[in-house]
């Protein structure tokens, strides 16, 4: 079986991103959002993308003429699902709306359809029983700036079918997609379980005055030599998701600092605007050259290296077992 025909669930900054690594490695997909004006920020993202494919990653136009010419948009979720092969779901983190999407996929995608979630917290058991084909359940989840940051994390539960399990680490390969098989449930996958407890220490050390945000960036930027810090890719990532989790940890865990996390963000970023770069500024803007000595720092580093021999990137490829 090859996945073909693809319908995307939400258009925000992460869907909007699936659909356009979808269509443009060559899937039909039709973009679904309950919204209107969320589908149309979604539009705009992708007119976005496409200027950003040519300018930045060497796109030439008939591959941008080609990706929109595979791309449909709608607002009714059976219009959606009716002929698609496989459903990736990336709506809002919440148990409860998950549910209610889910529930409803069931009545109107066919028999055949795989379905995916790209869910970041709730483990695809969790998400199984809400669905008419549990086995035909599992996730696949991206990473923020998806054609980047390319890696497709697979993981299945319990009953999941193997078959399926492998015909998606074959699709995550056909759009671009470094295929991760993740053999075993773990929350957060591998990306998140390793990244949100770096973003959790960050933010516990600025909300208790141990130091400032920038700091906290220059000195992991330029102890590691790398362009971001943890406050930076809270920002790439969303303010607005980096206080759900916080908020998520500290009403289910013992946790109870994330608490402290959450409202920090709450009152000092997202309620004057500032939710992050996916939408609007969020914490790098306010830096201004606070953030440049760590940026010259780092490029008379790489400046004095560039004398050495450099090493072919490392090719990787799908682990079997």
């Amino acid at each position: 079986m090859s996945f073909t025909k693809i319908a995307t669930a939400g258009a925000g900054t992460m869907g909007s991103q699936v659909a356009w690594q979808m269509a443009f490695h060559g899937k039909h997909v039709i973009v679904y959002d309950a919204i209107p004006e969320g589908l149309e920020k979604g539009k705009l993202l992708h007119r976005e993308y496409a200027e950003h494919f040519i300018d930045q990653r060497g796109a030439v136009q008939k591959q941008i003429d080609d990706t929109f010419a595979r791309l449909t948009y709608t607002t009714d979720l059976a219009t959606a699902v009716g002929d698609a092969d496989l459903i990736g779901e990336s709506v809002p983190e919440s148990s409860s709306f998950k549910e209610a999407f889910w529930r409803e996929v069931s009545k109107h995608a066919p028999e055949r359809t795989v379905f995916t979630t790209n869910s970041s917290t709730l483990l695809p058991s969790v998400l199984a029983g809400f669905v008419d084909r549990p086995q035909k359940f599992l996730a696949l989840h991206f990473a923020i700036g998806v054609w980047d940051s390319n890696i497709g994390e697979v993981m299945g539960h319990a009953g999941t079918d193997t078959a399926v399990f492998e015909l998606l680490l074959t699709f995550a390969e056909e759009i671009g997609l470094v295929p991760i098989p993740i053999r075993k449930e773990q929350s957060g996958y591998i990306i998140n379980s390793l990244l949100v407890p770096w973003c959790t220490a960050a933010l516990e050390r600025l909300v208790r005055g141990v130091s400032d945000f920038e700091s906290i960036d220059r000195t992991w930027m330029i102890t590691l030599q790398t362009g971001m810090g943890p406050f930076g890719m809270m920002d790439r990532m969303g303010l607005g998701v980096v206080y759900r989790v916080a908020k998520l940890i500290g009403e289910t865990t013992p946790n109870t600092q994330a608490l402290d996390s959450a409202r920090y963000l709450e009152e000092h970023f997202i309620q004057k605007g500032l939710p992050g770069v996916s939408e609007r500024p969020g914490l790098l803007p306010l830096s201004g050259s606070r953030f440049r000595a760590a940026w010259l720092y780092l490029i008379r580093l790489r400046t004095q290296d560039a004398s050495s021999p450099r090493r072919q990137a490392p090719v990787y490829r799908r682990a079997r077992r």
